[in-house]
């Protein structure tokens, strides 16, 4: 969101010019975006069942939970003495609801909060532990009752992965790499033992560490090579101890800084070999958020106009735009694909509720939401060859939340997001598959972009597929094709996600005004089936395949 200046290698201008043309192999890197073909006759989406491509990671469908507003605190954690159902004070509906989506990963503390955090803090005796200052987040007191031994406890309760975020901004190296003994190592050095005397004998799995966060901004405003070099040596310390291999996540860009990614490709290492990982870090991360408004005044969660809606889709498809262009920076250094890209906070960011903290971002979550979130998923499955990871910000409470909870009653709800989440489970660690969509008309020109009124993507598992569609009209129906070439279909269902208006949202008077349905207007059809997606839609298509 800082302007910086941006010192490219020549080579690499033309090759970052945005194209939206065509639709590319299942898993390549050619697109830029949402794209559709005009074709003369009804509208089509094109999916070659026989022809798969890259796996979908299931992390592309990661979660991030920081120390801000009631993310942490009322969100996961409401403590051991609460009337909410818990165990060792996390909420045991909140676990419930995140581990039906079969979460893959969930990152922790933060965000900004990280590169303020140091991890001693949150160990030992609840009561002991020191006090702190948010100061990015409402600037309130923190009582770090919630850390590493509880981090990792949720974790476990979920059954996900850690992610965990160490401290470049404010922290040391000595710092970081003592984190990932403590957490790691299973034998009787300082670290394991201090954490033995804590309660915990037998180390954690942590797969991801994050070297700092936004070292551009609130990480600690440095330039990209300052921020480089630092990434180099502490990446250097975060060790693998025992079994424990730690994928390294260094600091990477805000929106367009393609400098940023470029300084951080240029400092890693062994990229010029097909075998072997890349080192001293093994990913780069990168951040966007979508807005209808400028930073300023982002717009209303629920109250938007036609207009915002569009402007909101089409700023959502630009995120497509970013990861093909950072990832043609990376191919330039990195042939072989030995660095992942990391999108580890991506969602809505809008105008806090009225009444709420300014400092909590919280934010209602509407239909529009669920297709803001369909589009980006869309884009992650045409670009699996590059993406590693990706973390929707927040899962609770914060920006486009899973779920919600009632500050005075505590009632959960599940948000339209959350269902989008659900819906498209199937797609991870499946195969991507193209889907080429053909409309009659030309794309809608929204805020300088081409935005077709389909968007659509597929994957397979081999004895399935499934299909993902967003009708992105805001008050028109489409019926479409399903052109389905390769392999036999033997059979179909079909589930729907809308509302009755494009800001509908569930509250807890409402818990299911926005909610998955069976659709049922789907047909047999010459080329495959024929379906009618209500406006403003989110729908899946499972099928069943033969030879």
């Amino acid at each position: 969101m800082t302007a910086r200046a941006r010192t490219l290698t020549p080579g690499l201008v033309s090759a970052l010019s945005p194209t939206a043309t065509g639709s590319p192999a299942a898993g390549a890197t050619g697109s830029t975006g949402p794209s559709s073909t005009p074709t003369g006759g009804p509208a089509r989406v094109v999916v070659d069942l026989d022809l798969p491509g890259s796996t979908i990671s299931r992390h592309l469908y990661g979660h991030f939970a920081e120390h801000l507003g009631r993310c942490i605190y009322e969100g996961f954690f409401v403590g051991e003495d609460s009337e909410i159902p818990n165990t060792r004070g996390i909420r045991d509906d909140v676990v419930a609801a995140l581990r039906a989506l079969k979460i893959p990963n969930l990152r922790w503390p933060g965000g900004c909060f990280a590169d303020d955090y140091h991890w001693k803090d949150g160990i030992g005796p609840r009561e002991e532990r020191p006090r702190m200052v948010n100061s990015h987040w409402g600037d309130i007191v923190e009582d770090n009752s919630f850390g590493t031994h509880e981090f990792m406890d949720l974790v476990e309760l979920l059954g996900t992965e850690a992610y965990v975020n160490g401290n470049v901004g404010s922290g040391t190296v000595a710092e970081m790499s003592e984190w990932i003994e403590y957490l790691t190592r299973a034998d009787d050095s300082p670290m394991a033992s201090l954490r033995r005397e804590n309660g915990r004998d037998e180390p954690w799995k942590v797969p991801y560490f994050g070297i700092g966060n936004e070292a551009w901004g609130c990480g600690g405003n440095m330039r990209a090579d300052d921020y480089a070099a630092l990434a180099r040596q502490y990446s250097t310390y975060v060790r693998d101890h025992g079994g424990n291999e730690v994928t390294r996540i260094a600091a990477g860009a805000s929106d367009d800084d393609f400098a940023w990614t470029e300084a951080l490709m240029r400092a890693a290492t062994n990229l010029e070999k097909r075998d072997g990982k890349a080192g001293p870090y093994q990913a780069i991360s990168m951040h966007y958020y979508t807005m209808s408004g400028p930073w300023e005044d982002k717009g209303s969660a629920t109250e938007f106009t036609e207009q915002e809606w569009y402007r909101t889709l089409s700023r959502a498809a630009r995120a497509e735009e970013l990861v093909a262009r950072h990832a043609t920076v990376m191919d330039h250094y990195d042939p072989y694909k030995k660095v992942g890209l990391v999108f580890d906070e991506w969602g809505t960011w809008w105008n806090v509720e009225p009444g709420t903290n300014p400092g909590f971002l919280y934010q209602q979550n509407t239909v529009r939401d669920a297709l803001v979130a369909s589009i980006h998923f869309d884009g992650f499955h045409r670009h699996a060859d590059r993406l590693l990871m990706a973390n929707i910000a927040q899962t609770v409470n914060v920006l486009q939340a899973m779920i919600l909870t009632d500050p005075d009653t505590g009632a959960l709800v599940l948000t339209p997001t959350y269902h989008v989440f659900a819906m498209n489970a199937g797609h991870q660690d499946a195969r991507a598959l193209a889907a080429h969509v053909l409309l009659p008309e030309e794309p809608a020109e929204v805020d300088g972009r081409a935005l077709p009124m389909i968007s659509a993507s597929a994957s397979t598992t081999g004895s399935t597929a499934l299909i993902s569609l967003s009708n992105l009209d805001h008050a028109q129906e489409r019926t479409l094709v399903l052109d389905l070439r390769g392999r036999t279909v033997t059979g179909h269902t079909a589930r729907v996600l809308t509302g009755a208006s494009s800001a509908a949202h569930n509250t807890p008077e409402q818990p299911e005004a926005v909610a998955p349905a069976e659709l049922t207007d789907v047909r047999d059809h010459e080329r495959g089936l024929e379906i009618t997606l209500p406006a403003h839609s989110f729908v899946t298509v499972e099928l069943q395949l033969g030879e």
